[in-house]
């Protein structure tokens, strides 16, 4: 089973899921939001930093985009945990600018923020909401003109040594020439790219994670109960009487606060039985996978029925 670690003394955060070969999309951000970076050379510092930590912790990084005051990373840990690469990268950094600078203090916010990614699914999401990153603050119009991310490198632009693309590039196609192709089309599609929206929408009950029902449970060694003998349409006409509203309403496009929690309840009772995944049960009521969790984490403390 993976560990639980809590680094550092906020017991109040959730704990850390650690899980051997697991990916994890990783936040560090400035202390106050204020730049880490104070002239071109600190991100060849931190580039060096980083290729050397990944090195001696046995981690690989498929992803990265370093901002003006916060970090993106996509790491894949090995034994080590998260915890002990990224207090290596960021302690070191620091100390280097700060003596550099005559400074002292915190130069990063105490705690990193981590996703625990189903990188079978969500993988492709992350890589693009990174790359893009840039772009969607304004910086450049293209994420090729932004020169600190992997995005370069993708494309065959810049050669990252310490940045693992095998991965990405394999579940994007065969060949590099059509993977690299794909890798384009991804980058240039149409969806929005936002945390919290789409296919980036962490688990409902467990917001550490980017993944299913059934990820969660085989991560967290979670015994799921037995599956139910009912069908998705008992469990519609269930809801249905449950929250007083027809089956054409529940499948409707209104937004009131009742069908809302009736869909949230079923999309739970859905994944909770075992009667069908939240993608099934999106795709009955008409909606993304990405707009159901939504509702269901935003409704389900009100909703569930224990």
């Amino acid at each position: 089973l993976p560990n639980l670690t809590t680094p550092g003394p906020e017991m109040s955060r959730p704990p850390r899921i650690h899980a051997p070969g697991a990916f994890y999309h990783v936040t560090l951000r400035g202390n106050h939001q204020q730049p880490v970076f104070f002239r071109d050379a600190d991100r060849d510092l931190l580039d060096r930093i980083v290729a050397d930590s990944l090195e001696r912790l046995t981690a690989r990084l498929h992803a990265y985009c370093w901002m003006t005051n916060h970090l993106h990373l996509l790491v894949q840990v090995s034994e080590a945990p998260l915890g002990r690469l990224m207090l290596r990268i960021a302690s070191t950094y620091a100390r280097t600018v700060q003596l550099r600078l005559k400074t002292s203090g915190h130069l990063f916010e105490r705690r990193y923020h981590a996703s625990l990614l189903d990188a079978e699914s969500y993988m492709l999401a992350v890589i693009r909401y990174i790359h893009l990153n840039p772009v969607t603050a304004g910086l450049v119009k293209r994420p090729a003109d932004y020169p600190w991310s992997s995005h370069r490198a993708y494309l065959g632009l810049q050669d990252r040594s310490w940045v693992t693309t095998d991965f990405v590039m394999r579940l994007l196609g065969s060949g590099q020439d059509a993977a690299r192709q794909r890798y384009r089309e991804l980058i240039d599609g149409p969806d929005q790219v936002e945390w919290g929206t789409g296919a980036l929408v962490p688990h409902p009950r467990h917001p550490q994670v980017v993944g299913d029902d059934e990820f969660v449970a085989k991560i967290l060694g979670i015994r799921p109960r037995r599956r139910s003998r009912k069908s998705l349409e008992q469990l519609v006409d269930e809801c249905c009487s449950r929250f007083q509203v027809s089956s054409e309403l529940l499948m409707s496009r209104g937004r009131e606060h009742n069908l809302a929690s009736a869909r949230a309840w079923l999309g739970h009772q859905a994944c909770l039985e075992q009667i069908a995944s939240i993608s099934a049960v999106a795709r009955l009521l008409g909606r993304t996978e990405g707009a159901l969790r939504h509702v269901m984490r935003r409704y389900m403390p009100k909703s569930a029925d224990g």
